[in-house]
């Protein structure tokens, strides 16, 4: 394996990672309080994230899609302050090391941050409840910089249904449908993930450019619905778009599921929510991981998805989204940011071709965007800015 590894590291250098999604920015929120004169992103911060500048390098990752998330506690104008904050530190740490990060608007960034040795840094709003049912709100995160936006999180939005919730509308609302358009005539990619099948099928029907899964991975693999049913991902040729499959235990091994389960249940049987981390809950957790060890995922495991994803959508179609620092868990091999080459190194021994995985780490991001932007100058030369309402759209009782 260590030959596989050096020729891993090799193929980086030249074709590194384009990761899709990484939750950095909520970290530094939660941990500092966005002041980044508390967390040194040039130094090992192991003990505190996934994620370092250090370790960036050391996985070969030239191009890093940061999460502007924003948790859906947060409603309305709360939700809109919220991801404005977390476009702020993403911008701000950008500046505070131009030596190793540049911001990148489209392609072509992503293109010259490469030939100069740094790492593209966009950004990707996480939850479309982050622009309050408004149109303007979408064309202001693009103008600062966001270039994709998960159109759900955990729970529905009044125009979309996600994955995690019951559903309401099917997939998307007539509002819904003119968010997926108005994001195609910014040139915004649609991120499907975390939104239900249903809302993947219907905004696929609407899309006029690719789009994107930015952290999900194969649920004939992994029966979660976070996960990507085999007909969207056969459909993916058709519209252009990029599946980026994810890291997240629970989403990519099955025995991680029924785990999860037992263990939300064990917190609840206690009178705790499953997500508490307080001392009490933690040192609940403790004791059920003791008495009940934790099945491990590896880089075989994400393998296992990206060969399924590869023989579904194809070669072109899809990527890498690890979700580090948005996960309590990763898998064996693939612990933070630096393991990007070990994954690599379990496809070299599977037999994918050097050019095949080139286009797996750095091209097919690459194109999709590219893409997203060509078919965006085609739209807007026909058309310009929207300005209808959910009201207007959905009705009253849905504004």
């Amino acid at each position: 394996m260590d030959a596989l590894l050096a020729r891993a590291r090799d193929l980086l250098a030249d074709h590194p990672v384009v990761d899709g999604h990484n939750d950095l920015p909520w970290a530094l929120r939660a941990q500092v309080d966005y002041d980044l004169d508390r967390f040194d992103l040039t130094a090992d911060q192991s003990d505190r994230t996934h994620t370092d500048i250090p370790r960036l390098r050391a996985g070969g990752v030239g191009a890093q899609f940061w999460s502007v998330y924003v948790s859906v506690s947060l409603k309305g104008a709360d939700a809109v302050t919220a991801v404005l904050e977390q476009v702020d530190v993403v911008r701000r740490m950008t500046e505070r090391h131009p030596a190793d990060l540049v911001l990148a608007l489209g392609a072509d960034d992503m293109e010259a941050a490469r030939a100069s040795g740094r790492i593209a840094s966009l950004m990707g709003a996480e939850g479309g409840h982050s622009i309050d049912c408004s149109l303007a709100v979408l064309r202001g995160l693009y103008a600062l910089g966001v270039r994709y936006m998960t159109l759900t999180h955990n729970d529905n939005t009044p125009w979309a249904d996600s994955a995690t919730d019951e559903p309401v509308l099917g997939g998307l609302s007539a509002f819904g449908e003119e968010v997926v358009r108005e994001m195609n005539r910014l040139g915004m990619l649609v991120d499907l993930s975390h939104v239900s099948a249903g809302t993947m099928r219907h905004a696929l029907r609407v899309a006029q450019a690719p789009v994107l899964f930015s952290h999900s991975s194969s649920r004939a693999v992994c029966d979660h619905p976070r996960n990507i049913p085999d007909d969207v991902l056969a459909a993916l040729p058709g519209n252009g778009g990029v599946a980026m499959a994810t890291f997240v235990p629970k989403f990519i091994l099955p025995a991680a599921i029924e785990w999860t389960a037992q263990a939300d249940a064990n917190m609840q049987a206690h009178g705790l929510h499953p997500l508490d981390t307080t001392p009490q809950g933690m040192a609940v957790q403790r004791e059920f991981e003791a008495a009940h060890p934790r099945p491990q995922a590896t880089a075989a495991t994400v393998a296992d998805h990206l060969d399924h994803m590869r023989e579904v959508a194809g070669v072109d179609h899809i990527g890498i989204g690890g979700d580090f620092d948005g996960t309590a868990f990763t898998p064996a091999g693939l612990d933070d940011v630096s393991g990007y080459p070990n994954l690599v190194a379990e496809l070299l021994r599977r037999s994918w071709s050097e050019a095949d995985l080139a286009k797996l780490t750095w091209g097919n991001a690459v194109r999709v965007l590219r893409d997203a932007e060509a078919a965006a100058r085609g739209i807007a030369a026909e058309r310009g800015p929207s300005a209808a309402t959910i009201g207007q759209l959905d009705g009253a009782a849905a504004a």
